[in-house]
């Protein structure tokens, strides 16, 4: 009974820790446009990247995100614009998140950057595993079996979903704002049953500074979401040697510290890794972190000469 209680409260602090929706990643600096439609394209390469993520290892039905996402920059005469399509797949406990996002991109060059307006289009379905739900327990306070909010058997649904943002690129930094999930899409499961999926306020921003006299480069990121009712601030340092070889430390606020490590395999191609360990009582009770891996690969698509002196897959 003390067991059953005992994860029955960790993953109260879970769905706490993700009441923003989306995923948190450590790779966000990779995935912009996965929060931003206004990054789309938002390079002169097409790029294929995936993650996947395992939080709080040790924890029985452990969160697990899997993301995938095709992007790429296209011509129309003289105008730049850009296309993404994303794929998200995430358990959390009894829940289950499927998400699918096709976005487009305008881009208008100001100064020395590029600013840019974004749209996304897509579904939202989520499940939850409700024949599962331990009903067993006492309560003076809460009949859980007679409860009808409370699906008594694998329910899933999904509605319309829709982001908008801006962004502005320049040679060596970047800075973006989005809303997702606009519309607060509404998933019904029963009559009695139903979940709304609040919209998230996302900003980002990065830059990009050489050490003199070294092949060394500094590379801070940052990502604010808010749903207006919980916040989360992420921050990332990055070290980049040789145009080829990463390294950094990360912090979530109020929920982990972490390690990236990664790579340029080949020309185009990229490899990373996540280790994070939580800074809240999660430590405690069995829980040896989180695990994540990044993959992507760009190459030219529009088969011109680039004058840019961009370099990093995070800003291209």
């Amino acid at each position: 009974m003390k067991k059953c209680v005992g994860t029955l409260l960790l993953w109260c602090v879970t769905i706490v820790a993700y009441a923003q929706f989306d995923a948190q990643t450590a790779h966000y600096m990779f995935f912009q446009s996965s929060y931003n439609p206004a990054a789309a394209g938002n390079s002169d390469m097409l790029t294929v990247a995936g993650l996947h993520r395992m939080q709080y290892a040790g924890l029985p039905k452990m969160p697990q995100t899997t993301m995938f996402h095709l992007e790429s920059p296209f011509p129309i005469k003289k105008t730049k614009h850009g296309a993404a399509v994303h794929f998200t797949n995430e358990t959390i406990g009894l829940l289950s998140n499927k998400m699918v996002d096709f976005q487009y991109a305008y881009r208008h060059k100001i100064g020395k950057g590029y600013l840019s307006a974004g749209v996304g289009f897509g579904f939202v379905s989520v499940g939850f595993q409700g024949d599962s739900v331990i009903t067993d327990i006492e309560s003076d306070y809460h009949d859980i079996t007679g409860d009808t909010s409370i699906p008594n058997a694998e329910e899933e649904a999904m509605n319309f979903d829709m982001s908008v943002g801006l962004a502005y690129t320049a040679e060596n930094w970047f800075v973006g704002a989005s809303f997702r999930h606009l519309n607060y899409p509404r998933i019904n499961w029963t009559d009695y049953s139903y979940l709304t999926v609040r919209g998230i306020m996302t900003v980002m921003g990065g830059y990009e500074c050489k050490i003199k006299d070294t092949k060394l480069e500094f590379q801070p990121t940052a990502l604010l979401q808010t749903d207006f009712a919980t916040w989360s601030l992420a921050v990332t340092a990055m070290m980049e040697y040789n145009q080829k070889y990463r390294g950094g430390i990360m912090w979530r606020m109020q929920d982990a510290v972490g390690i990236l490590l990664g790579m340029d395999v080949i020309a185009g191609l990229s490899v990373g890794y996540t280790y994070e360990l939580p800074t809240t009582r999660l430590l405690n009770h069995g829980v040896w972190g989180s695990h994540e891996i990044f993959l992507a690969y760009s190459f030219d698509v529009l088969r011109q000469k680039n004058t840019s002196k961009y370099k990093s897959i995070r800003i291209l």
